[in-house]
């Protein structure tokens, strides 16, 4: 079971705090630091100093770490033209080494589009899948070939399709609750999918579905399946309470929706989800000023897994 640190900056945080999590990431064993690709603070709170961008973001971490990977849960499609896309993660995948991997969502916070100016359409499904097919396809094009894609929604002639990732392949993740759209497209797109903070139960559901779809893709084999849920650990209950006070949640929700309790509570509900076939956990940080939060789960919870 790979544990993997993800971060939601858009609740506050400077570079240097992401930078800084990230270090503790590599130093502390973690396979991989992720963050959110939001502009816009959830819930209460000012989320100063503001919000910082995700592919800026990994491209500094690009450079500043050797060993983990790097990518988001999830790229908002809304955001990006899907050629400036491409350039942006090939030119961060050659930047860190071919560390770099892509979770790419249609969008759905309709309030950070209103805040920024960005185009927030009616038809954003058809829209993910066209840009999966794009970027996909620009990597994939031959050097010295040529790139065409006539699409609904975006329409690309004789692109060079450069640059060229440091990988050979990207790895794509795909993610959601979706029971017919998102498998299909999982199916045909991912290398890897991903259930977003979801019970065991419906975790099971949903890979069932994914696995079918895989299979009638002639892709039975191809794809991890991944869990992302909140972390709060600790080596004692007065531990635990006082992380849940820090994020402002409850520890009773936070055991039912999340990874909270002890290292030993923590480490039999990963075992859940590795029986139904999950192989990667997506731990999120939602306090990251706590570096000894990582330590202790490094020390106590990765230690048991590996």
């Amino acid at each position: 079971m790979d544990l993997r640190i993800f971060t939601e900056p858009q609740q506050g945080a400077t570079y240097d705090t992401l930078l800084t999590v990230a270090k503790a990431t590599e130093d502390l064993g973690f396979d991989a630091f992720f963050r959110s690709d939001h502009y816009l603070r959830m819930g209460g709170g000012d989320g100063l100093p503001g919000p910082t961008d995700a592919w800026i973001t990994l491209a500094g971490l690009a450079r500043e770490t050797k060993r983990i990977r790097l990518g988001t849960l999830m790229t908002a499609a809304t955001f990006r033209l899907p050629g400036v896309l491409a350039i942006q993660v090939a030119q961060v995948d050659q930047m860190s080494g071919g560390r770099v991997e892509l979770g790419l969502g249609a969008g759905w916070f309709e309030e950070e589009h209103k805040a920024y100016g960005i185009p927030f359409p009616k038809e954003k499904f058809g829209r993910l899948e066209e840009q999966l097919a794009i970027v996909t396809g620009l990597w994939a094009t031959e050097l010295g070939k040529t790139f065409d894609f006539h699409g609904t929604y975006y329409d690309l002639t004789g692109s060079p399709a450069l640059p060229k990732p440091a990988q050979k392949k990207i790895p794509v993740l795909i993610g959601g609750h979706g029971a017919t759209r998102t498998p299909r497209l999982a199916a045909q797109y991912a290398d890897e999918f991903n259930m977003p903070f979801a019970s065991v139960e419906d975790s099971e559901r949903q890979f069932g579905r994914v696995r079918a779809a895989a299979e009638e893709a002639g892709r039975a084999d191809e794809l991890t399946y991944s869990n992302a849920l909140v972390a709060c650990v600790g080596k004692d209950d007065q531990e635990v309470a006082r992380r849940a006070a820090a994020i402002g949640r409850e520890v009773a929700e936070l055991k039912a929706n999340g990874l909270a309790g002890s290292p030993d509570e923590v480490v039999e509900k990963i075992g859940r989800y590795a029986e139904i076939g999950s192989r990667r956990i997506y731990l999120q940080i939602l306090d990251l000023d706590d570096l000894d939060h990582l330590e202790l789960i490094s020390s106590r919870v990765q230690s048991q897994l590996s």
